[in-house]
């Protein structure tokens, strides 16, 4: 006899990871152009069932959260759910760009324009406590770098990357840092750290 109230009992499997520049955010690929990709899989010994809640494109890193549970992801996706996001940028941004990116940028999507919703963003006037990168960013010798903090309520496929470039400032190295009230902390690149839940709010 099948228990109606198995599906209510499941202990599901929730993880905080520092995602890695250069990883997928999956755990692996049918496609034969990404049997060379390297996949979430490699940084740990992950249940059956998990999944990647959002995304962080192959070349962004920093705080990505998996689940087993799809009522979880479903939460987190939502509009209801900040992330925020260091982004080094190309340049030393400015208080005109910077209300640019609070107010809403025009920017391209699936082949269509699309306004951002207005969000926060901010200059950071001292470097962030983040990890050396793993990637090689160009030094100031060819210009000016700096850093913005830029919190979304929404996600677009490369969403921070394609507003900091629509202000001007290319975005060098982008790092999400929190999702909700779960930061990255002390994490380092590759950390995974298993969550009896995720208190986010």
């Amino acid at each position: 006899m099948t228990d109606n109230n198995t599906e209510n009992t499941i202990e599901h499997k929730h993880y905080a990871i520092y995602k890695p520049y250069g990883f997928l955010s999956q755990f692996y690929s049918n496609s034969t152009q990404q049997k060379r990709k390297r996949f979430l899989g490699e940084l740990g010994n992950f249940p059956e069932g998990i999944m990647a809640i959002g995304r962080l494109d192959e070349k962004s890193e920093g705080l990505l959260l998996l689940t087993t549970d799809g009522k979880m992801s479903d939460f987190v996706n939502s509009q209801k759910v900040e992330k925020e996001y260091y982004a080094q940028v190309d340049g030393d941004i400015t208080e005109e760009a910077v209300a640019q990116l609070k107010a809403g940028v025009e920017i391209g999507f699936d082949g269509k324009k699309y306004q951002t919703k207005p969000c926060k963003a901010f200059k950071l006037e001292s470097l962030p406590e983040v990890p050396k990168a793993q990637q090689k960013i160009r030094d100031d010798r060819h210009g000016p770098t700096s850093w913005v903090s830029i919190t979304l309520n929404e996600g677009k496929f490369r969403q921070v990357r394609k507003m900091t470039s629509a202000v001007g400032f290319p975005t060098l190295r982008l790092v999400r840092v929190r999702v909700g009230n779960l930061g990255l902390n002390d994490m380092q690149i590759g950390d995974v750290i298993e969550h009896s839940t995720f208190a986010l709010r």
